[in-house]
């Protein structure tokens, strides 16, 4: 387990599986209050970026996968935030070597839209008219006024986010991760519940993609939801669409402090596991 990317407020993790597949992974931190906190991984992922942490910390990440119903692991590393520096455990130099001279030019973000509105999620679209990015991330603020901060793949141009308020105003800000660069932000606005772009500009397909959806010819149809596998600290989720297709499905629960919790999965997934 290695430390690839520092920024003041987040952390690259990347690792190696040498033998067999897990089904799942999950990384354990704790943030600046000293509360425990988890990250689900997917089985075939082999890096994650954590977000929201506080610059010049310390922190460690300790990793585990997940391989039927066993916890495997862990494996550790530290990092300190804003200083790009991995702390005692061994760490390849080229998560310390600074950023290679042939590097390819820097990547640039291109125009955010919401493609899809519903009462109570969004769905984001991007694109990159340059370059690659390592990462990206998507903040906002809840119902509550609180920051939300959701970190996407590089290889994604789409994100949904759930557990929004009917007929409230958004603004989503996109950034890039680059290296050790935060790029952007790109934005735009929507109100939930009416389907429609707000402040910023919102491409007509995205519209016209909306209205294409109202036409679907078959509503899809949910079936049965089971836990397949469930450990002292996760359960894994597995469920069944036996009719139609679901653009995202979202996860909901509350923790052992009564928090409500919300998890979005992509729409062609049936399993997912709630660490």
């Amino acid at each position: 387990l290695t430390v690839s990317h520092v920024t003041p407020g987040s952390v690259q993790l990347e690792w190696s599986v040498l033998e067999g597949t897990f089904d799942s992974f999950t990384v354990q931190y704790r943030d600046a209050q000293g509360q425990p906190q988890a990250l689900a991984v997917d089985g075939g992922s082999r890096m994650v970026t954590v977000p929201g942490l506080s610059p010049s910390r310390r922190y460690k990440f300790n990793l585990y996968g997940v391989w039927g119903r066993k916890r495997i692991g862990f494996i550790s590393t530290d990092a300190v935030t804003g200083e790009g520096i991995s702390g005692p455990r061994l760490c390849p130099l080229r998560a310390l070597a600074p950023p290679k001279e042939e590097r390819p030019s820097q990547p640039r973000l291109g125009e955010l839209t919401a493609s899809h509105v519903t009462p109570n999620s969004v769905q984001l679209e991007w694109s990159v008219p340059e370059g690659t990015f390592d990462s990206f991330t998507v903040q906002y603020k809840d119902a509550q006024g609180q920051p939300q901060v959701l970190p996407v793949e590089g290889g994604s141009r789409t994100v949904t986010i759930p557990g929004l308020s009917l007929s409230r105003r958004y603004k989503f800000n996109l950034y890039g991760v680059w290296g050790r660069k935060r790029l952007g932000p790109v934005s735009t606005d929507i109100v939930t519940g009416e389907g429609v772009c707000g402040l910023h500009p919102c491409s007509l397909w995205a519209l016209a993609a909306a209205k294409l959806e109202e036409k679907s010819p078959t509503q899809p149809i949910l079936g049965d939801l089971m836990a397949s596998q469930v450990t002292p600290d996760s359960v894994q989720l597995e469920w069944s669409v036996p009719e139609g297709t679901f653009d995202s499905f979202t996860v909901q629960y509350k923790d052992a402090q009564g928090q409500p919790q919300v998890l979005p999965v992509e729409g062609g997934s049936r399993t997912v596991t709630i660490p």
